[in-house]
């Protein structure tokens, strides 16, 4: 089987595909043949040396997946061999094979097709954490989302309308800005040309953003959270800016604001119900159509360092995709 391997850390341009034996299950895991998966920022972060989690060396980067269980190891009874699957995998997406532990192999849902069983678990789950577990949102709240085109924002925009909230949605561009609004943003915020601070207390009257979702930090983190609302909650995603920015403190003091880190990598395995629990309405949701994650590009394996570099350089609206069935 081919894989997509990162053989020393740093340039993604140094990825390149090599050709391996197939996998076996161990006890306890599944290999998969991979039909679709999905190109997400700690993929990157993981390539460059960055991220929290550092696998062994050499590895195949990718963290989300959906395909067909081609061999299960012993005590595996919830999938079977030739049975469809959504897979989260601390890497090794990008392959024509993965393994993956069986407690994190869900069954794919019937009419759910393998290219949107790929995009939304890694950036739905995360989005759905933050606003329920950590942000804690109500209805008729007002969400504000930065880098709000990107994988995890526009689910942000999605689910802050299904939890009932008013959604003003932040990016870079008048296009990024309008597949927010047709994913169901309320307002909108170009923050390259507009006064970031100042359009959310126009749009808010004054008020402040209830709630607000960060995975960018870098120039925009301060003036958003200038921007809360009292008893406001400030949701610390990520750093896709590439810069973790300093905060001064007093603004939590003066605004009577939670600023409140969301890591879900660590809450699924240190709450595994409640991450059960968030999944199964996902699947739900996601199956019925009524979330929608939205597809922007795909490439072949050989190719998928475009895909993290696309990622990188936050060119992506939604999700893009790495099929490795596709020939280059």
């Amino acid at each position: 089987m081919k894989a997509l391997m990162c053989t020393e850390l740093g340039a993604l341009e140094a990825l390149a595909v090599q050709e391996f034996a197939s996998l076996k299950a161990g006890p306890g895991q599944v290999v998969i043949d991979v039909k679709a998966a999905a190109a997400n920022f700690p993929d990157v972060l993981m390539v460059e040396g960055k991220y929290q989690f550092k696998p062994p060396m050499p590895f195949a980067p990718g963290c989300e997946l959906a395909g067909l269980v081609r061999e299960v190891g012993g005590g595996v009874t919830h999938v079977k061999v030739g049975d469809p699957v959504i897979a989260i995998v601390m890497h090794g997406a990008f392959a024509e094979e993965a393994l993956a532990d069986a407690a994190r192999v869900i069954p794919l849902p019937a009419g759910l097709d393998f290219e949107t069983a790929a995009s939304f678990m890694f950036t739905y789950s995360t989005s759905y954490h933050a606003l329920k577990d950590r942000g804690h949102l109500m209805p008729g709240e007002t969400l504000l989302v930065l880098g709000a085109a990107g994988g995890v924002g526009i689910a942000a925009v999605e689910l802050g309308k299904k939890m009932g909230a008013k959604v003003i949605a932040a990016a870079s561009t008048d296009e990024k800005l309008a597949a927010c609004v047709s994913r169901g943003a309320d307002a909108t915020i170009n923050y390259a040309t507009e006064d970031l601070r100042e359009r959310i207390k126009v749009l808010t009257e004054g008020r402040g953003a209830d709630v607000i979702y960060d995975p960018v930090g870098g120039a925009y983190t301060e003036p958003a959270l200038r921007g809360i609302a009292w008893r406001g909650r400030f949701l610390v995603v990520g750093f896709a800016n590439g810069e973790i920015p300093r905060i001064p403190l007093n603004l939590a003091l003066l605004k009577g604001c939670s600023i409140v880190g969301v890591f879900w990598g660590d809450f699924t395995r240190k709450e595994p119900e409640a991450h059960k629990a968030n999944t199964r309405q996902l699947v739900e949701w996601v199956a019925s159509g009524e979330l929608r994650p939205l597809i922007s590009g795909r490439f072949p394996l050989a190719r998928g360092a475009e895909a993290l570099r696309a990622v990188k350089d936050r060119k992506v609206t939604g999700k893009v995709l790495v099929l490795p069935e596709v020939a280059s």
